[in-house]
């Protein structure tokens, strides 16, 4: 006989099933279970994990099992997010377990727990201690050396730290313990990512006249309760963090808490520092490089309510916070905030755009050089537009020159990776004791090793990708997969041909090096991947860097955006044209913001700014309107061209990308789909060729793509799921759907 329940719960499973199933809710559960938590289900004869998705009086279906037990003691997605989830499974093409799967973090699905240790506390008052303590100092000093360090704390003291300062061993605290004189009882311990670091408490700035019109329209919103998108254009330096803290402020005082994204761990250092400076203990961070014991805590001290404010790179946007009033997105057009490596290939400003719908928030979108389309909607009115054109204080522009490298090959004989004007710069700031920040967006030595006979670089055996030479492990690495050759090949793999070898192609490890031989004195900080692989190591780095520890700071495009360093008074970019000359409908729009924002970190100070742009390529309308940080004339340049090719913004785009380890299959199977989907879409949207990816190969498996586009999104994503019911997907053989991609190259 099929057992009877009087509630139901749809559960999404974490396996490959992509429909909710039904079970019933035994009577002893019924009071603790929620909407969002996750629970324990029997499936096929094994236990599976899953989330309930929604509680009800009737079954879809019968006979049903019961739900075995609850694995989260609160709801891991709150009904905000669950509406959020929804919808992405809709726009991004995604099943619901995958997206949950992204929302919570592994850490709350994993064995991490509260961190607890042993916590003293007294027992009596201080004056029976201390009489306590004079009766018997002589007779029991073990005891007396412990009573003495609890006096004077304020309430309680960790064992550990009890036993280091009294320098002895538990047995006379287990005995003030059996004589009532002391409690030792466990407490849990937050590990909290903010622990040692320093700061000084700040005040709110006085505003500008254009600050203080953005923060008007920003406090309208807030005040309104409702929902509503700010896009702050402001030059570098202008004071949009200022603008954040203050809207912050006003929804603390509203009793509302906000959630503050960042593009990377590498602006986390010094955003929080700010934050932490202006609003002290109330702040939580997320993003990938804490432990999974520091993330669990985080997200439960953000989830209790005991953290207002959130700070954090893309995944922040889910966090479960109480109230939520305020999100804001900084440095808006940034690729990082897209996920594309797998599903759902979510972009976490859309996302918060979203959620600030769904809850009712004000979203802020600020960034010095905004993507097309945020600032195509901002001219159309679907946000509220402020422009921010001076700097803030006493700052100034840079003066911005191009230098055409053509004339230093032939003045050097040769090639160069400095100018003469950018050697002299770097020289006259190390005497006066500024500082220079040379950009690269290649990390290693060289980025190649060629053969002269056959003119074949050394090649990754997993990868379609040259090998960089890393002159310090004296290695090639593929920096796709990390598959290494040590030391590099003395002929060539391809040919056999046993002539010398040639390195080609210039990376930031090479530039250090150049730049040492050159003034042998100078110090250097490098920050690329290479450097930065251990955790702190970003924030160490830029810390040695703000406090006068070197003269220049090389790196890639982790030191290009965000980051505040008054002492720097000239930025060179070195090869300002590699973004520029890739096959991708965004290729002008990434060099304009790359050199635009690397631009933006000279002469934030006092001291008057200057930027050298290399270049073999100074008749370039990107590179011309870059170095007059003339977004205007750029975006009236760019929109035209979108326009007439029909390219984002004016039609949606999805990227349909196939990988696998047979690459006559892939690219078969990759273009069937595209045949099918082509014949079944309505006229007004079309299909591009199947053609291999940028990376055309990675770690053995070949990679195909197709682009979709029309009006809207949504009839591709539902022909696509009403495809891949009749198409069966060929063993070890992937496919993406990449709604809205950054990059149609890659």
């Amino acid at each position: 006989m099929t057992q009877q329940f009087s509630k139901y719960a749809s559960v999404i499973l974490e396996v490959s099933i992509d429909k909710s199933l039904d079970y019933g809710i035994p009577d002893v559960l019924i009071s603790e279970l929620r909407v969002g938590m996750r629970v324990e289900v029997p499936l096929r004869g094994r236990m599976q994990e899953g989330y309930v998705t929604s509680i009800k009086d009737q079954p879809d279906f019968t006979p049903v099992k019961p739900i075995r037990k609850i694995l989260s003691s609160v709801e891991l997605i709150t009904p905000d997010l669950f509406e959020l989830a929804l919808w992405m499974a809709r726009y991004y093409c995604a099943p619901l377990r995958q997206i949950f799967k992204v929302m919570v973090p592994s850490s709350l699905r994993g064995n991490a727990s509260a961190k607890e240790q042993l916590y003293v506390t007294r027992n009596k008052t201080r004056d029976q201690l201390a009489d306590y303590c004079r009766e018997n100092r002589d007779k029991l000093p073990a005891q007396v050396k412990v009573l003495d360090v609890m006096l004077k704390v304020t309430k309680g003291i960790l064992l550990s730290e009890l036993l280091e300062v009294t320098d002895g061993s538990k047995s006379p605290v287990d005995t003030l313990v059996k004589k009532g004189l002391l409690t030792v009882a466990n407490m849990q311990i937050d590990r909290s990512p903010l622990e040692n670091q320093e700061y000084f408490k700040t005040k709110p700035k006085v505003f500008t006249s254009e600050q203080q019109i953005a923060f008007e329209g920003i406090s309208h919103t807030l005040d309104q309760n409702i929902f509503g998108v700010h896009l702050v254009h402001g030059v570098t330096g202008s004071g949009k963090t200022e603008i954040y803290l203050q809207a912050i402020e006003k929804a603390l005082n509203a009793n509302k808490s906000s959630i503050m994204l960042v593009p990377e761990i590498s602006l986390t250092g010094q955003t929080i520092e700010r934050f932490r400076s202006r609003f002290e203990g109330n702040i939580a961070i997320l993003h990938h490089r804490l432990s999974q014991g520091e993330r669990f805590d985080e997200w439960h001290k953000i989830q209790r309510g005991d953290a207002k404010i959130v700070i954090g790179a893309r995944s922040a946007v889910f966090s479960p916070v109480v109230n939520l009033g305020l999100i804001i997105v900084d440095e808006e057009h940034e690729n990082s905030y897209k996920q594309s490596e797998e599903a759902p290939c979510y972009h976490a400003r859309d996302m918060a755009i979203m959620r600030g719908k769904l809850t009712g928030s004000a979203v802020i979108l600020g960034s010095a050089t905004p993507s097309l389309e945020s600032y195509y909607n901002a001219k159309n009115g679907k946000y509220h537009l402020s422009t921010l054109l001076q700097r803030a204080a006493s700052a100034s522009m840079p003066d911005v020159k191009i230098i055409e490298m053509k004339h230093e090959y032939t003045k050097a004989q040769g090639f160069t990776n400095f100018s003469e004007a950018l050697l002299d710069g770097i020289k006259k700031r190390q005497e006066v004791g500024e500082q220079t920040i040379l950009f690269l967006n290649r990390r290693g030595f060289h980025t190649s090793l060629l053969c002269q006979e056959c003119g074949v670089a050394v090649r990754c055996i997993q990868c379609d990708l040259a090998l960089t030479f890393h002159k310090g492990e004296s290695s090639l690495r593929c920096h796709l997969c990390n598959y290494e050759i040590t030391p590099p090949p003395k002929c060539c793999p391809t040919c056999k041909n046993q002539n010398p070898m040639k390195f080609k192609g210039v990376g930031t490890e090479q530039i250090e090096r150049s730049l040492h031989a050159i003034f042998p004195e100078m110090r250097t900080i490098r920050i690329d991947a290479d450097t930065t692989r251990h955790k702190g190591s970003h924030q160490r780095l830029l810390r040695e860097f703000a406090t006068g520890k070197a003269d220049v700071l090389i790196g890639t495009q982790m030191i290009a955006k965000g980051l505040h360093f008054p002492q720097v008074t000239l930025v060179g970019v070195l090869n300002s044209d590699a973004t520029l000359n890739l096959p991708d409908f965004k290729a002008s729009e990434m060099a304009f913001q790359l050199i635009t924002q690397v631009s933006g970190r000279s002469g934030r100070g006092t001291m008057p700014g200057e930027v050298l742009i290399q270049t073999c390529m100074p008749d370039d309308q990107t590179i011309i309107h870059a170095s007059k940080c003339d977004f205007l004339s750029f975006y009236a340049d760019e929109i035209s061209s979108r326009e007439m090719f029909n390219y984002p913004p004016f039609s949606q785009m999805v990227k349909v990308g196939f990988s696998g380890l047979e690459e006559k299959l892939v690219l078969n199977f990759a273009e069937h789909v595209r045949l099918q989907l082509a014949q079944r879409l309505p006229k007004t949207f079309e299909t591009n060729p199947t053609v291999p990816c940028g990376y055309a190969k990675i770690k053995n498996r070949y990679r195909y793509q197709f682009l979709a586009r029309g009006p809207s999104v949504y009839p591709i994503n539902r022909t696509m799921e009403a495809l891949m019911q009749t198409i069966k997907l060929p063993r070890d053989l992937h496919m993406t759907i990449d709604v809205n991609p950054t990059s149609t190259y890659f």
